[in-house]
């Protein structure tokens, strides 16, 4: 242990190491006397130390808040809220309650969060490290945030529709409006499969084929045609002359038998009655509801097994009927005739 050659006065430590003396100054004051070594000595160890210390500080900070964010995800989508809301699950029909593919998308889209909450922590706790870092170098911080602000609101202006697909892409997965398997229909224009949806644009496939992508800010109303569960819609025409109430029975008999076969139809389908009068049939209306996106899978088999049985019943499905009126009228006589 070196023995203190000079013991330092407050002025000369306060001339030395400044208003507030590191530990290293004060140190190698006292024991050396050398100002010289003492400044060295702040500089290199004082001020090395802090900034390893503003560092290991971020870092751990860095990893409890996207530990906490992940945790704090999944436990809204399962665990002690699921708990609570238990009672409330048990008392809600079947058709209410999420299936396999919603759970699926809720792991995707608690996926997405994480990673953009996380992004986004990380970004805001290492830009104030770095500004703390910076002053310890002596640097003034004044010009360097207000030049920081303006470069900011620069970039806001100039990017704004960017600015608006990020921030609709983030309320897209925070309220699920949609996920990756669903059946959607934006604004009556564009629909399709979701394949994938990211902060800033959503891909989607149509039946023919055609990938659209659709930027999040342009997107006004979303129609989910699959979401917790979906429902096989059928308005059956039969002719005029048809036993309504047989026909009634046989339509419930039908969709109750492929209701028994398949796993995917989540309820007793209804027949809801007649529907409509129209110039060429009587149209009786029938609901299944199903599991999400199996709803057409359900309604072409429906419509094939309502087919066979209308024959065995001898029900008639009707077809346009056009009446034409044919008039004799004598032929016009030329003119100058007489």
């Amino acid at each position: 242990m070196l023995i203190p050659l000079s013991a330092a006065t407050s002025d000369r430590l306060r001339d030395v190491c400044g208003e507030e003396p590191g530990f290293f100054c004060r140190e190698v004051l006292d024991r050396t006397g050398d100002r010289s070594l003492a400044e060295l000595s702040d500089n290199l160890l004082g001020m090395t130390l802090t900034v390893v210390v503003i560092f290991v500080v971020a870092l751990i900070i860095n990893r409890l808040v996207g530990r906490g964010i992940n945790r704090t995800l999944h436990t809204l989508h399962s665990g002690a809220v699921r708990e609570r809301l238990g009672s409330i699950r048990r008392r809600t029909p079947a058709a209410l309650l999420e299936t396999t593919e919603t759970s699926l998308r809720a792991e995707q889209r608690i996926t997405a969060l994480t990673s953009v909450l996380r992004s986004v922590s990380t970004v805001v706790i290492f830009t104030i490290a770095g500004f703390l870092i910076l002053g310890e170098f002596g640097l003034n911080l004044a010009p360097l945030l207000a030049g920081a602000g303006i470069v900011g609101l620069a970039l806001g202006f100039g990017a704004q529709s960017l600015v608006k697909d990020f921030l609709s892409g983030l309320f897209i997965l925070v309220e699920d409006q949609f996920g990756v398997g669903d059946i959607v229909d934006l604004d009556q224009q564009t629909s399709g499969t979701v394949e994938a949806v990211s902060l800033r644009t959503t891909r989607l496939r149509s039946v023919d084929g055609t990938v659209w992508h659709v930027p999040n800010g342009d997107i006004r109303r979303v129609g989910n045609k699959s979401q917790h569960w979906s429902r096989a819609l059928l308005d059956i025409e039969v002719s005029y002359d048809t036993d309504i109430d047989q026909a009634k029975s046989t339509i419930k008999r039908v969709a109750d038998g492929l209701w028994q076969e398949r796993h995917d139809i989540i309820e007793e389908p209804q027949v809801w009655g007649v529907e409509q009068l129209g110039p060429n049939a009587i149209v009786i209306r029938l609901v299944v509801k199903t599991r999400p996106s199996d709803q057409y899978v359900v309604s072409r088999e429906l419509r094939q097994r309502l087919k066979e049985a209308f024959d065995l019943e001898g029900i008639e499905i009707p077809y346009a009927q056009q009446v034409v009126w044919h008039r004799d009228e004598p032929a016009p006589q030329p003119a100058g005739d007489e």
